[in-house]
């Protein structure tokens, strides 16, 4: 089974506007890949769904949260990381794939992405992972 570590904006963009993003969490729903998340995760895409942008209220974005802890295996990492210093809380997607030796980051962070690849995980876009996929 493929691991896969979704980035924040991955999982909103998949639940707010479809398209590349809802497949690749589409895959995990259906059991193609194994979907590997941190509590951290989950937390950053709740405050998201349930601020000033997209104004969730919080029983939807907790009906979410719950929805994405069932699909998910939940990972604790051991480790705390610093690698990116621009964005700090990019670093928590890393620690989730370092601790799960997780295939593949799918992303659409540029932090992320220009890494390309992080302890034997690689880093791509939705598309990119799609086509690997099929």
């Amino acid at each position: 089974m493929i691991k896969v570590v979704l980035d924040t904006n991955i999982l909103i963009s998949a639940i707010v506007f479809g398209g590349k993003p809802r497949q690749v969490l589409e895959a995990a729903i259906k059991g193609k890949i194994q979907l590997l998340l941190t509590e951290e995760i989950i937390e950053e895409m709740k405050g998201v769904l349930e601020g000033k942008k997209f104004q969730y209220p919080k029983k939807i974005s907790d009906l979410i949260f719950h929805e994405m802890e069932a699909l998910a295996e939940i990972v604790k990492p051991k480790e705390r990381l610093a690698v990116i210093k621009k964005d700090p809380e990019d670093n928590r997607v890393l620690e989730c794939a370092v601790e799960s030796q997780a295939d593949y980051i799918v992303s659409g962070d540029l932090h992320l992405l220009e890494i390309e690849e992080f302890q034997g995980t690689k880093i791509l876009m939705p598309g990119e992972f799609l086509d690997i996929l099929d």
